[in-house]
């Protein structure tokens, strides 16, 4: 394998940005020489500016504690050493725009964890094993940026990986109608159970913005690019409830499915088996072998036990049956925090290096 690719971290010291740091430790093809964050946190070493605020239960990777953390705002100063970088800022959408196609302009691609370039016509939203043919979309952005190797790539909303999979290897049989209900844990907003205690013993019926994404995000996954623009699918139609339980990783989701051509039970679950997609043809280095696993037992998937199938990066289904209303229903699982944020941006990002889009600089 040739040298590494050098990677930037832009928006290091969140949640997300703590991921990428666990995912990215001893990574075959990526490693992490640069991380920006705001100006606050701008000239201490990463451990210093996380030392309080490290979330998860791994210790901070010894590769980068002594990284010295850049102001984020300085694009050209963080871009000149890397040849890509992930994006996962908290800031306002429209700062967000800009700060991404500041870095994308500088010729450096960017991953985005972010939402804020979801509807950005030619921006492609990618879950790896769906719509890689979306990237080809990236010629056309960067003739509109200015740029030969800058872009911008983004991965969607963490609460659609726990349904979209499951009824895109069902493709064929034309899913008309769904509705989903998902139960989505707390680290999907960057919190624990000490940052937030009264999630504790609690459930909240409702999460800003999610619903609209849980809905309109899938259709943009299975649309189609035209005239270097993707266009959404006009179906199925799509209609959610998202809520908050006090589970810490891990979204569930409840699914009702109507077909225009219902399938049995056995071709649905022929399907959900033996569904591959790019990742697990090229063998990328974060991709699930089993990309949906399906359990037989009545009380599966539970969030605790089967979160982390294939290292996170899998997403399981259950309790699959004919139903008086739909066609079928069943439940699905993705982890949020990995398949739904980190995980699945590093995934993208092997796809794009496996595509040739990033290459070294």
């Amino acid at each position: 394998m040739s040298q590494k690719l050098k990677v930037g971290i832009v928006g290091g010291t969140g949640m997300v940005g703590q991921r990428f740091m666990q995912l990215l430790d001893q990574h075959p093809w990526f490693e992490v020489t640069a991380i920006a964050a705001s100006a606050g946190s701008a000239g201490k070493t990463y451990v210093e500016s996380v030392q309080n605020r490290w979330k998860l239960d791994t210790p901070i990777p010894e590769a980068v504690k002594s990284i010295i953390v850049q102001d984020a705002s300085k694009v050209e100063e963080v871009a000149a050493g890397v040849d890509f970088v992930f994006c996962a800022v908290d800031m306002p959408k429209k700062e967000i725009q800009a700060l991404e196609e500041a870095y994308a302009k500088t010729g450096t691609p960017v991953v985005s964890n972010n939402s804020a370039h979801r509807w950005t016509a030619d921006v492609p939203m990618v879950i790896p094993e769906i719509n890689p043919e979306h990237l080809e979309v990236i010629e056309a952005q960067r003739k509109r940026l200015g740029t030969t190797t800058g872009f911008i790539a983004v991965k969607p909303n963490c609460s659609i990986q726990s349904y979209v999979p499951a009824l895109h290897a069902l493709r064929e049989f034309n899913p008309t109608t769904v509705v989903a209900s998902t139960y989505q844990a707390i680290s999907g907003a960057g919190k624990n159970f000490t940052d937030w205690p009264e999630m504790l013993d609690n459930v909240i019926p409702y999460i800003g913005g999610e619903e609209e994404k849980s809905e309109q995000e899938p259709l943009r996954i299975w649309g189609s690019v035209e005239n270097g623009e993707v266009v959404k699918a006009s179906s199925p139609l799509i209609t959610t409830q998202c809520i908050r339980v006090p589970v810490t990783d891990g979204h569930l989701a409840t699914v009702f499915v109507k077909f225009e051509n219902k399938p049995s039970k056995e071709e649905i679950l022929a399907r959900w088996s033996a569904y591959k997609g790019r990742p697990q043809e090229l063998e990328l280095p974060s991709a699930p072998k089993q990309f949906i696993t399906y359990f037989e037992e009545e009380n599966r998937p539970q969030t605790n036990l089967d979160r982390n199938i294939e290292n996170g990066m899998g997403v399981s289904a259950g309790r699959l049956r004919e139903d008086s209303l739909y066609d079928y229903k069943f439940v699905g699982l993705s982890h949020n925090t990995l398949r739904g944020a980190a995980g699945g941006a590093v995934l993208i990002a092997e796809l794009l290096k496996a595509e040739g889009y990033i290459q070294a600089k």
